[in-house]
């Protein structure tokens, strides 16, 4: 068996509570689904970064937990992680601070980044850009809706200039990249994911994800209703 990868796997992660998860997502499938499917989706991501072989596992959690659907399941999988709070103004702060504070958790390991959007990542997958990210010294794998899905990083002060950059649009991945370039950080591109924030985004993702997903599971209604 191969020797775990000298990363940190860090996980930024909201509660998914009804109501105020996958607001987007909600709109049209309604609060609970919303957020079953965005649990369904932390839980799978969960999995595979526990399955990767990385020498440390973060999740930066916000929000109220014991409102959330499949609260207990939760729970239960964070007890295999070191789980830190998120702290900050808004999301690019929240980032910054993450990377920071999961750095000195671990050890000031390099830390992979992942949100809970992508839940058909996998464990090879987050292995591949962990090494890279040894290799390389910084990754960025973007999002086919412009943004972005994983951000390596070997020092935790380089995540400092995600302050300045807009969030959650179609430009971020892009701008991402350029204020890491302008702090003198030069990242290595890896592979592009969908990640889920509409009903639009469902189809795709769930054809990328396990047969025995949750996240498969929980978005089966959905698909066939659309389908109909």
């Amino acid at each position: 068996m191969s020797a775990d990868v000298p990363v940190t796997a860090l996980v930024v992660a909201k509660a998914p509570v009804p109501g105020l998860a996958k607001t987007r997502l909600a709109a049209t499938v309604g609060n609970a689904a919303a957020a079953d499917i965005a649990a369904a989706a932390l839980l799978d991501t969960l999995d595979a970064v526990a399955a990767a072989p990385v020498a440390a596992r973060v999740v930066a959690m916000t929000g109220d937990l014991a409102a959330a659907s499949r609260s207990a399941e939760i729970e239960r999988r964070l007890a295999d992680f070191v789980v830190i709070p998120q702290r900050g103004d808004d999301f690019g702060d929240r980032l910054a601070h993450a990377h920071a504070d999961a750095s000195a958790a671990a050890g000031g390991l390099p830390v992979l980044q992942i949100g809970m959007d992508t839940p058909q990542v996998s464990a090879g997958l987050l292995a591949d850009c962990a090494r890279e990210l040894v290799a390389s010294g910084a990754v960025l794998g973007m999002a086919t809706d412009g943004g972005w899905w994983v951000l390596g990083i070997t020092q935790p002060d380089s995540a400092e200039c995600l302050r300045a950059v807009p969030m959650s649009t179609a430009e971020t991945g892009a701008a991402t990249r350029a204020a890491l370039r302008d702090a003198g950080v030069d990242v290595t591109l890896v592979a592009e994911l969908t990640d889920v924030d509409t009903i639009d985004d469902v189809g795709e993702v769930r054809r990328e994800c396990q047969l025995d997903s949750r996240f498969r599971q929980a978005t089966g209604a959905v698909e066939v209703e659309r389908a109909g």
